[in-house]
């Protein structure tokens, strides 16, 4: 069953998330990029608040958009997030040279890393090869050009497809982001990931992924992916 990520910024929308149905609880803030980071604090927070009440629910926490060549800066992020008590910590990592440097480097830090592969410009097999070789407990298909596109739009779903396959095959999680919407859960389906993240389909009103999370949104993708996807494709 594919389950659902919820990204959320602050305690009221996390328990909003968590009560509605999202199986995964994810910070960011929206408002300072497409993998802006929640204050350390403000972070520490949410996991105490979510701890109480889901104590067992998943949660993973954005570092926030930096280079993927700024490795000692990654490294004090990375570690600084994890202190808070989140399960996982995402990291974008862009392609490029920077980014195979960058996903050996995460690999080294001690925490939970989950590297997203930043693939508005199509996706690079090898440096999803490497991310499954060094053992990362799951990767990410994301997008960090909020225009309109969605991943679906910027990559070759035959290729996407292979990747995917690669990533089971090794026995590591997979996930698909990137702008998703409501119409694309048929596609969702038919690539199946472990996961699923959303942010602006979740939200209601002006603003899109910075607006304000509507509880009821969550509940019917939450639906949607607990019962249709259960099926067989």
């Amino acid at each position: 069953m594919t389950v659902l990520l919820a990204s959320v910024r602050s305690v009221a929308e996390a328990l909003d998330a968590a009560q509605a149905g999202a199986d995964i609880i994810d910070l960011k803030e929206p408002a300072a990029g497409a993998l802006g980071g929640v204050a350390t604090d403000e972070i520490a927070r949410i996991v105490r608040a979510l701890r109480t009440r889901y104590a067992v629910r998943p949660i993973s926490a954005t570092i926030g958009d930096l280079p993927a060549h700024a490795l000692d800066e990654i490294a004090a992020r990375v570690v600084e997030v994890a202190a808070t008590g989140v399960d996982y910590v995402k990291v974008g990592v862009s392609p490029g040279l920077d980014g195979f440097a960058c996903l050996r480097h995460l690999a080294g830090l001690p925490a939970a890393v989950v590297p997203v592969l930043l693939s508005d410009f199509g996706l690079d097999g090898a440096l999803v090869a490497l991310a499954v070789q060094l053992g990362f407990p799951a990767i990410v298909f994301d997008t960090s050009i909020k225009d309109g596109r969605t991943l679906f739009d910027c990559v070759d779903l035959e290729v996407l497809g292979l990747c995917l396959d690669q990533v089971r095959s090794h026995g590591v999680m997979c996930a698909l982001a990137g702008s998703l919407r409501w119409s694309d859960l048929a596609r969702v389906r038919f690539f199946a990931p472990d996961i699923v993240g959303f942010r602006g389909a979740l939200c209601s009103g002006v603003g899109g992924r910075a607006g304000v999370l509507d509880p009821q949104r969550v509940r019917m993708f939450a639906s949607a992916l607990h019962v249709v996807l259960e099926e067989p494709h």
